[in-house]
């Protein structure tokens, strides 16, 4: 079977996305693992392999229909719009904020029209975003706008060589969390996991589900949650035919692994474990695009120095693909 394709937007030009793209397709285990699509201004691309030394075989389109031809090359989607007379690195403009959001919506686009399988997605500097004028607080929201999801149905899975953890809340209040574990968010959690396991690869995912109390509750002495909203949650997804298991207090449950994923409650439960590893990366679930990121930012103090390092890039690639 062929490999499957991925897009990448090269994300904030004026950041080392460009660079962290073209040093991972330069390793022969991606090119092996994917057949890419960069996604991006094409002049810049351009000038970055060069800059870089990196002497990549480019083929550069304008049309998704041209994509695929020849298949000894990199295909580079144009999208006009940058400048490159004025152009410089390490600069935050609000023409650099417009391009990096017209690269990531055309790689979802291409998501959607079934031309790649997947879209990972370079830094994005929220300063160029907000210079623009558009409004803007990450990719995951951006995702839903894009493809016509609510927002609350998308979900951040984060991932390392040991773990891909889901959370159901994230980037709220810890007395905001209480009020959003619910049964049907819990449900909605589990189930955007199973459908994005299947889409990185993994046939029959095997899904652990993490408690919110200590100790999973211990049985209804340190909360309810667990009885009346998680639970519940389980069995149903099980009844859908999704192989889910809990709810577990979450620090024995990610100390004695073997499962392809774990749903989590709250922020600390999933990133504390992700982030003591190296090369963490992150994706958006929950819409019909699988949608990675490399978990770090544009780095404007290094951008066109040559010197990133591209071990997310390369692992958020490796990631979508199902490869361990």
């Amino acid at each position: 079977m062929d490999a499957p394709r991925l897009a990448i937007s090269i994300g904030d030009p004026a950041g080392i996305g460009c660079e962290i793209a073209l040093k991972a397709l330069k390793r022969p285990e991606i090119a092996k693992l994917c057949r890419p699509v960069l996604v991006g201004h094409a002049g810049l691309i351009e000038r970055c392999d060069t800059l870089f030394g990196l002497n990549l075989a480019l083929n550069v389109v304008h049309t998704p229909q041209a994509i695929g031809k020849p298949d000894d090359a990199i295909d580079v989607l144009h999208v006009p719009g940058l400048d490159l007379a004025r152009f410089a690195f390490g600069t935050v403009t609000a023409e650099n904020g417009r391009a990096l959001l017209s690269y990531a919506e055309r790689a979802i686009r291409l998501a959607e029209a079934g031309i790649v399988d997947g879209v990972v997605a370079a830094p994005q500097n929220q300063s160029a975003v907000k210079a623009a004028g558009i409004a803007f607080d990450g990719y995951p929201s951006f995702l839903a706008r894009t493809t016509g999801v609510a927002e609350d149905d998308i979900f951040l899975m984060v991932t390392s060589e040991k773990f891909r953890i889901t959370h159901v809340t994230l980037h709220v209040p810890l007395r905001t969390a209480l009020e959003q574990v619910r049964r049907p968010r819990v449900l909605k959690a589990i189930k955007a996991t199973d459908t994005a396991l299947k889409r990185m690869g993994v046939a029959k995912p095997r899904i652990g589900v993490a408690g919110l109390n200590p100790h999973a509750g211990e049985g209804g002495l340190f909360g309810r949650e667990e009885i009346d909203e998680i639970a519940p949650a389980v069995a149903e997804a099980r009844g859908l035919g999704i192989d889910a298991e809990g709810p577990f207090g979450a620090d024995v449950m990610l100390a004695q692994g073997g499962r392809d994923a774990y749903v989590v409650m709250i922020h600390d439960q999933g990133h504390i474990p992700v982030k003591l590893e190296p090369g963490s990366g992150g994706f958006s679930i929950g819409s019909p695009v699988l949608f990675a990121t490399v978990a770090h930012g544009s780095a404007h103090d290094i951008a066109g120095k040559g010197v990133a390092d591209p071990a997310n890039m390369i692992n958020a690639i490796r990631w979508s693909v199902g490869a361990a």
